[in-house]
């Protein structure tokens, strides 16, 4: 074929190994390989421990999704890879943020974030949204509300695993955590995205615990639950700034008031509330220092590692009970005899704990 006369005038003429497709004469379009979609070799276990200890940031975001698979051999491998890194997990300063929409946690985290990178920390920033597999919805699925602390180089912004039960999501953010640990990242930041529940997850997978707050604290607090209070170990008022400022500090006088009957979230610790504006940063070098008071204060009673040790039996439990749910659900038989009973229940013909039974009956026959 003579190139000259029967390439079209948009065919590339040089470097045509390289272009998408080939002008073949008879006006046909051949596809040819592009070398972009060259299948990726799949990696190993010691590939995989390697690269996160490297802090390589590819290589642990592929990790991250090995975790956050269902897959039955994505699952085993990602276990295998985190018993390679036990060693090297735990080190960081764990703290969760929870607060009312408006309060401004997408700002405060990143201008948080900046913060301890810009003192020589390594931040990773996860996310627990329990309410994604009602809604759909992926926080954080583009960073692009918080594009600064994204491009740091010494931050990792990774979105929430979408789907799936709370008890799902725990287990992904928890081992999220430590992989984000054995690749360096010194202080995890974990938010809070969905309602309820979720701030009770989060406790049960961080040391130091803040609520996020706005001015006109008495309002918020009669709409706030006690249980939620009786969680954190520090309350942000944000937006501290301009004419709202003398509003947060009022705020924060009824919030000190409120605590103080409080029982605080962790022995020996005063839950205080503080002042911040995260958008001018003012006041975050005060919060990282309570952060690091709290730690120090806790390391020294021993309350600090008592609390990571019964994190680990609570997180024993709760996947013993993930598993046996998934598990009763997935069974043929119940899924065959539950609508028919949730009919009998719900017409009052059949009691509640007679179908109860009927259903684990069902569960543990080996016919």
């Amino acid at each position: 074929m003579n190139e000259h006369t029967s390439r079209p005038e948009w065919a590339p003429h040089e470097r045509a190994d390289e272009f998408a497709t080939a002008y073949v004469k008879g006006s046909e379009i051949a596809p040819k390989a592009s070398p972009r979609f060259v299948k990726r070799k799949e990696r190993s276990v010691a590939e995989y421990v390697e690269g996160v200890r490297n802090n390589d940031r590819t290589i642990l975001a592929q990790a991250i999704t090995l975790v956050e698979s269902n897959a039955a051999k994505h699952m085993e491998m990602a276990q295998q890879i985190l018993n390679e890194l036990l060693p090297y997990v735990g080190k960081s300063i764990r703290i969760g943020i929870t607060g009312v929409p408006g309060a401004g946690k997408s700002t405060f985290i990143e201008a948080f974030g900046q913060f301890l990178c810009e003192r020589g920390h390594r931040v990773a920033v996860l996310a627990v949204d329990p309410s994604s597999s009602i809604t759909g919805g992926s926080i954080l699925g583009d960073k692009t509300r918080m594009e600064n602390l994204a491009r740091h180089p010494r931050a990792f912004i990774r979105p929430s695993p979408s789907g799936g039960t709370l008890g799902g999501v725990h287990r992904k953010t928890r081992e999220t955590m430590l992989l984000c640990e054995a690749a360096g990242y010194d202080v995890i930041l974990v938010e809070t995205v969905g309602v309820g529940q979720s701030e009770f997850v989060v406790r049960g997978m961080v040391d130091f615990f803040m609520l996020l707050a706005l001015t006109g604290a008495g309002d918020e607090l009669q709409g706030m639950k006690k249980g939620i209070m009786e969680l954190v170990d520090a309350v942000v008022i944000n937006k501290a700034d301009g004419d709202n400022k003398p509003k947060a500090l009022a705020a924060k006088e009824e919030y000190n008031q409120f605590l103080h009957y409080l029982r605080p979230a962790t022995p020996g610790w005063e839950t205080k509330a503080y002042t911040c504006s995260a958008l001018y940063g003012e006041g975050v070098e005060d919060i990282w220092r309570v952060v690091e008071t709290f730690v120090a204060v806790t390391k020294q009673s021993g309350v600090f590692d008592t609390r990571r040790r019964h994190q680990l039996k609570d997180w024993v439990y709760a996947m013993i009970k993930d598993y046996l749910e998934t598990s009763f659900f997935a069974n043929p038989r119940v899924k065959e005899k539950l609508p028919i009973i949730e009919n009998l229940v719900m017409s009052g013909t059949k009691a509640v704990t007679q179908a109860v039974q009927e259903l684990i009956a069902a569960y543990e026959s080996r016919e």
